[in-house]
């Protein structure tokens, strides 16, 4: 990329675009490498496909991604639109022979992007980065099982994608607000050959928390975490039952059962043992009973 005209101190208007593979941190050392060929076969396929040289775009490694800049002159309804559609095809393509699939999170936006000797920086590039990295992206991806998902910036949906084009369908994106380390933002979400995905309630990720590790324990304590995951429990059983549960009154339903347990938990109902029988575990130099 011609850049070494550019005083590192001058930006330039740019697309920039971040790539993270789904829960990279669950793949073991041997598997990585072959993860990341994926993802640069995937995006530097599509690159080609789309009619946009190697040579003209900006690409970091980032380990379990890629950052990307794209200088002006290349349209970026192609890279929205045209490039977009060939990531999904090849990303598909590549998850046909495996059987945990590469998810992808793809983030985008258009800012002031600073180039020197290591990368890019800036603004800009902060706010691409923790648009991927975002809990609706992470979530969405899940929830909808997923190859693909996409962000967009508020002002990149509003001066490009709202205007619709080749392969761009605004009617598809969904709108959320992100609660981000620099302070709350809108942006857009899409899933490449479906509608407009429904956000619904998304869980705030825990500031500090590891990206993509177990979710933070509910505020209040042991008891908070027991009451929430009974509320869950009988929410469930409800739509199960198509009624309300109501075990106010201790008697048992003809729903679905419910049950609670900080330790082992062993139901056993209407069963007839014709021989002696162990239930429960042993543990230490307790002797066992049959």
């Amino acid at each position: 990329m011609e850049h070494d005209a550019l005083d590192a101190g001058e930006a330039r208007y740019e697309l920039v675009i971040s790539v993270d593979a789904r829960r990279s941190g669950q793949y073991d050392d041997a598997e990585k490498p072959r993860m990341r060929e994926r993802i640069y076969r995937v995006l530097e396929t599509a690159f080609a496909q789309a009619g946009v040289g190697r040579d003209t775009v900006h690409m970091e490694d980032r380990g379990d991604g890629v950052l990307v800049s794209v200088p002006g002159r290349i349209a970026v309804t192609r890279l929205l639109g045209l490039w977009m559609v060939e990531v999904h095809e090849n990303l598909r393509e590549e998850n046909r022979s495996l059987l945990v699939p590469l998810g992808l999170r793809v983030a985008m936006h258009v800012g002031p992007v600073r180039h020197d000797s290591r990368g890019i920086s800036g603004r800009a590039v902060d706010l691409t980065c923790r648009l991927a990295d975002s809990a609706v992206a992470r979530q969405l991806l899940d929830r909808e099982r997923a190859d693909l998902v996409l962000a967009v910036s508020d002002s990149l949906y509003v001066d490009v994608v709202s205007a619709g084009g080749k392969f761009i369908e605004p009617a598809r994106f969904s709108r959320a607000r992100l609660a981000l380390k620099e302070g709350e933002v809108s942006a857009w979400f899409h899933l490449p050959g479906r509608p407009a995905p429904d956000i619904g309630p998304i869980a705030p990720e825990e500031p500090g928390a590891p990206a993509g590790g177990p979710p933070a324990a509910p505020v209040g304590g042991p008891e908070a975490a027991l009451a929430a995951m009974d509320a869950a429990l009988a929410a469930r059983a409800a739509a199960a039952a198509g009624r309300r549960v109501d075990d106010s009154d201790g008697d048992e339903e003809d729903g679905p059962a419910q049950y609670r347990a900080q330790g082992d938990l062993s139901v056993h109902r209407n069963n007839v043992y014709q021989q002696p029988v162990h239930i429960g575990r042993v543990t230490g130099d307790t002797p066992r009973k049959d």
